[in-house]
């Protein structure tokens, strides 16, 4: 696989219909599977080594993007989704990998500024449900 252009990595927001819109400004983003073990070694484990159950820990998602928002409109809907602690279906465009989708919940929203600079924001989602996942 050759090297992938960061922009391509796109995050997006159910819009109520049936589509979504991408998430304005994001500059850098990062996605991250994780899924938690369920250790059973016990006294009688070969040669004491660990042993972990399949198919049974706790599976999450987590993403985080920074940026600037491009218009009052996108800054708004994101600062309502997280006051309102929704839960929103989330599309994930990751290039040549493929698409996750499903329930997501911001977990995180940060605004900083510098005094000869635009105001940027960080945001952090984690997933609050099963996802789905579509290769490219």
């Amino acid at each position: 696989m050759s090297a992938q252009k960061g922009k391509d990595l796109l995050i997006k927001i159910g819009d109520g219909a049936s589509g979504f819109v991408t998430v304005a400004g994001l500059r850098t983003r990062q996605v991250a599977f994780n899924a938690e073990t369920v250790d059973v070694t016990n006294s009688e484990s070969a040669g004491r080594w660990r042993e972990l159950l399949a198919g049974v820990g706790v599976r999450r998602a987590g993403i985080t993007g920074a940026g600037i928002f491009k218009d009052e409109a996108s800054d708004a809907r994101m600062r309502q989704v997280f006051f309102d602690g929704e839960a929103l279906t989330y599309q994930i465009v990751i290039p040549d990998f493929g698409r996750i989708e499903g329930p997501f919940l911001i977990t995180s929203l940060e605004y900083r500024g510098d005094h000869a600079g635009e105001v940027t924001f960080e945001m952090a989602f984690e997933s609050a449900g099963a996802l789905t996942f579509a290769a490219l």
